[in-house]
């Protein structure tokens, strides 16, 4: 081998060395961007992010009801956040809830749902926090628990007594789609953290699709929660509109579920809401709630409304305040102003929502598939207690509505509850 020859092999070698080198330190955009979209299906920036502070560098500020938790700063930063993280150490955190140092995260992240995700995703996601972030050395507050809440080894009691850290299994006979919705649902999505009933110790009452009371409904800061199993009042399309715009042909978010579909699920694919929608229908209903009272009817109440004679406070203030845009029917109209007709905010036990709704309002998120933001009033400032619960007792029975009375001393808590 001559020397210019022995040169350019040597160059060559090189330049591929360097290459190869390049290609090992260069992270797969596609792996990034991958990362990105699972990042939007958990949800993570909704709480990772806090008002006025970089996205992902924690701060939120979490009601446990034993103390106040604080999200963490989840950018690259090496110091305040997770830069110097491997891999494994990643993986152990978002799957077991523990961190490199061997300290334990509550619950509130949920990782008892995060374990279902498998490693090629938890390798995605891992390659987005760590390049497609922008670093923050935001250092968010500590955590503040009550005893004993704030021993954090006590978690290791927890996650041994209640913690279901099991991969995700697809149940038998499921299709390739709804085996799919099934993994997003049951895992980065982690419905069932609102959606599941809880225990005395605030564990969910069931991890999988195989348990009655997995996404039978629950309860969040007081305010209930739906079952989503089987969703009977709505077809999978109807499922996929209200996933991708917050509403849909007879309802509208409200309440938690805004953020979601703003910060999550108006960004998934078709094929994911579609394979989320068939694994909710595909899911047994949980068992109907028997009428806590006679309904009106609803030939009934619309009649009466119509008329406006002989009412009762409640019906007069739907007339004044509501009438306009849910109309004598209680139907409301498709896409726009939600049904109240059997609705379940209306229906539920607990009717912290719907006062809720009532005093403060609602607006839709805007979305790429429906950009306009929609807005219901609230009525705070107009309606005393008194009368907001007359309204809300009304709704809860009228047409064929069939749910408690509501009282002024809950609509005095509730309204107490939301200025603090």
């Amino acid at each position: 081998m001559n020397k210019l020859t022995q040169f350019l092999t040597t160059a060559m070698l090189a330049l591929a060395g360097a290459a190869a080198n390049v290609a090992h330190a260069a992270p797969d955009q596609a792996l990034i961007q991958r990362g990105e979209y699972l990042a939007r299906a958990g949800d993570c920036i909704a709480c990772h992010s806090a008002a006025g502070k970089p996205a992902f560098a924690g701060g939120l500020a979490i009601d446990s009801g034993h103390g106040i938790i604080y999200s963490t700063n989840i950018t690259p930063d090496k110091q305040h956040g997770i830069g110097a993280w491997t891999e494994q150490q990643f993986a152990d955190a978002v799957r077991k809830g523990v961190k490199p140092d061997g300290t334990h995260l509550y619950p509130a992240m949920p990782y008892t749902s995060y374990a279902k995700v498998n490693d090629a995703d938890i390798k995605a996601l891992y390659a987005f926090f760590q390049t497609g972030v922008k670093p923050s050395a935001f250092d968010p507050p500590a955590t503040k628990m009550n005893f004993p809440f704030n021993l954090r080894w006590g978690m290791g009691v927890w996650n041994h007594l209640f913690a279901d850290t099991k991969p995700f299994v697809a149940q038998a006979g499921w299709s390739d789609k709804v085996t799919q919705g099934a993994y997003l649902v049951e895992g980065l999505g982690h419905c069932s953290s609102c959606h599941t009933p809880r225990g005395f110790a605030m564990n969910e009452k069931a991890g999988n699709s195989g348990q009655q009371k997995f996404l039978a409904g629950g309860e969040l800061n007081d305010w209930p929660v739906p079952s989503l199993r089987g969703l009977p009042r709505w077809s999978e399309a109807q499922i996929v509109d209200y996933l991708q715009t917050g509403r849909n042909h007879g309802s509208a978010v409200a309440g938690e579920m805004t953020a979601v579909v703003e910060h999550s699920t108006s960004h998934l694919q078709d094929a994911d809401l579609q394979a989320v929608a068939a694994y909710l229908k595909q899911l047994s209903p949980a068992p109907p709630r028997g009428p806590a009272v006679k309904p009106q009817g609803k030939e009934e109440t619309a009649r009466k409304l119509t008329a406006a004679v002989n009412l009762t406070l409640g019906e007069r203030l739907y007339l004044d305040n509501c009438a306009a845009c849910h109309f004598v029917n209680g139907k409301g109209a498709s896409r726009v102003f939600p049904e109240l007709d059997g609705a379940t905010v209306i229906n539920a036990d607990n009717p912290t929502a719907l006062v809720n709704v009532v005093l403060h309002g609602a607006r839709t998120p805007s979305t790429e598939k429906a950009p306009s933001i929609l807005v219901m009033p609230g009525f705070s400032r107009r309606l005393s207690d008194a009368e907001v619960a007359a309204l809300a007792t009304f709704l809860r029975q009228g047409w064929s509505n069939s749910a408690d009375s509501v009282s002024e001393r809950d609509v005095a808590k509730i309204r107490a509850k939301a200025t603090h």
